[in-house]
């Protein structure tokens, strides 16, 4: 029983060790945590598999010095433990989405959004953060976009009147701390991209007295999701 134990437990160490590094190798880890952690995960990938595997290798060669004509073993109970780990290996789950966006606590955006320094002039559109344009919103109703264009990517999170809201997570280490950044896209002809896309948007801040930051679109253009999408 201890071998058989020994056995599935190395089995999953190397098996999670091999998620990890899938993860890691194919940027979808980017999906759950910040990017600058794709280092450290894929050192924790490696040391999970060469644990997994001292671990399997060890239990098997005990198994055949006190058991050498196969006899013997425990519950098989405990290699049902393998299937959510494989499952991770087939499919990866999705980036978190507008599904979460109205279930969870959003960023206080009004946070630091005080005597903010007016936009430059250039010769195109600021591209920004939803947060930044959120706090320079709120900042003195937003006389420091001082009339420039913005350009906002983010993924649509549904229809809201005359528009839709376009929306981004916030992380500080992982999705399990994901809170929503919101703004209102308005002015747009014809009917909202689907939801859930990623969309492009330029336009320019539109003042009023509301709880979410609207931004008065000029162009709207659907874009594949970001490598990084938590901002």
């Amino acid at each position: 029983m201890v071998v058989a134990v020994s056995a599935a437990g190395g089995t999953i160490t190397a098996l999670a060790g091999t998620v990890l590094l899938r993860l890691t190798l194919t940027g979808t880890y980017t999906r759950y945590v910040r990017a600058g952690m794709g280092l450290w995960l894929g050192v924790a990938g490696v040391l999970l598999v060469v644990l997994g595997a001292t671990t399997l290798v060890r239990a098997l060669r005990y198994a055949r010095t006190i058991d050498p004509h196969g006899h013997g073993g425990g519950p098989a109970v405990g290699w049902l433990l393998l299937a959510p780990i494989a499952a991770l290996l087939l499919v990866a789950p999705p980036t978190l989405g507008s599904y979460g966006v109205d279930r969870g606590a959003a960023v206080d955006i009004r946070a630091g959004a005080d005597g903010l320094e007016p936009l430059a002039a250039g010769d195109g559109p600021v591209a920004m953060s939803l947060l930044e344009f959120g706090q320079r919103a709120f900042d003195r109703d937003g006389a420091s976009f001082d009339g420039a264009a913005v350009q906002l990517t983010g993924f649509v999170a549904g229809g809201a009147g005359e528009g839709f809201r376009l929306a981004r997570y916030q992380i500080a280490c992982c999705a399990a701390d994901a809170a929503p950044v919101v703004v209102r896209v308005v002015g747009i002809e014809g009917d909202p991209p689907p939801r859930d896309s990623w969309v492009t948007v330029t336009g320019s801040h539109r003042p009023g007295d509301t709880e979410v930051p609207e931004l008065a679109a000029t162009s709207v253009v659907e874009v594949p999701q970001p490598d990084d999408p938590y901002e």
